[in-house]
């Protein structure tokens, strides 16, 4: 049903220096700048081998301002959003309403880029609270249009997406939801000791969405927590964001083996960041 992994959304305050934060992060600019009028938003698109990634703002009024300023009150910038992609969103829903979901209307969505007047179109499919558990999520189509393709050859910047960490209070739950309801693979779980968790691993489009579990006897829940960026070269990434002024900690081994990692500090509006090379 779900074949990819298609955006995250990060609320921000500032739409202008967020980009110019990630901007120097990725070391590549937004390939989109635009706005949803119905909405009451304005974003920016960063394209990726795998998967975008998409600053939003609150421009106006609508339910989407509404969104981005509850959570900027909430818990201030940070990662709100996550987006599964499908080719076939009307079969999505008959799924879902077959397995005795409530679901709304699949919605139709336009987006016009400021760049170069280029129009994208989508249907967009919103999740009942029993499938998104405290998270922000839901099914988008792409029908019209795309975005530029990723195409760099620079070994210091960001290329895809490693992995989404998702932290859990049931991880059963999860599993029931996102392979056997959705269809992306598991393709770990696994009891870490060091961390006295239960971590699972879901593979979809060149990406793994990391979760961990933490039992606390409250009711389901999930959150979104914290992102890793895959370069060619940690070494030149290291050295191109101090040189930009980002804080960035020692490139050291990372916990996968054949991996070599390092946090980004600053500059991340109040993401989790980390960035590896697989050697």
């Amino acid at each position: 049903m779900i074949k990819t992994l298609d955006h995250l959304i990060i609320a921000v305050s500032d739409l202008d220096a967020a980009e110019e934060n990630y901007t120097k992060i990725f070391g590549v600019k937004p390939v989109w700048r635009g706005e949803h009028k119905e909405l009451g938003t304005e974003n920016s698109l960063f394209n990726f081998q795998n998967t975008y990634f998409e600053l939003l703002t609150a421009k106006g009024e609508g339910l989407g301002a509404a969104l981005v300023n509850h959570y900027l009150q909430e818990s201030g910038e940070g990662l709100i959003g996550i987006v599964l992609g499908t080719e076939d969103i009307d079969e999505c829903y008959k799924s879902l309403q077959s397995k005795g979901y409530a679901l709304g209307e699949i919605s139709k969505g336009e987006g016009i880029n400021f760049k170069d007047g280029s129009i994208r179109e989508w249907k967009n499919l919103f999740l009942p609270p029993e499938l998104t558990r405290g998270i922000f999520a839901f099914i988008i189509q792409h029908t019209k249009g795309s975005l530029e393709e990723f195409k760099n050859n620079d070994k210091s910047v960001v290329n895809k997406l490693d992995h989404v960490v998702i932290q859990t209070n049931d991880a059963d739950g999860f599993i029931d939801i996102y392979r056997d309801i959705y269809n992306i693979r598991l393709a770990l779980d696994k009891h870490v000791e060091a961390w006295e968790s239960r971590m699972l691993f879901f593979r979809i489009n060149k990406t793994t969405i990391e979760v961990i579990e933490k039992q606390d006897g409250e009711d389901a829940a999930d959150k979104l927590w914290g992102l890793s960026w895959q370069v060619d070269s940690i070494e030149e990434a290291h050295n191109r964001l101090t040189n930009q002024g980002v804080e960035v900690t020692p490139i050291k081994k990372g916990i996968k083996d054949n991996t070599l990692v390092a946090t980004i500090k600053s500059h991340t509006n109040n993401i989790p960041t980390l960035l590896i090379e697989h050697l």
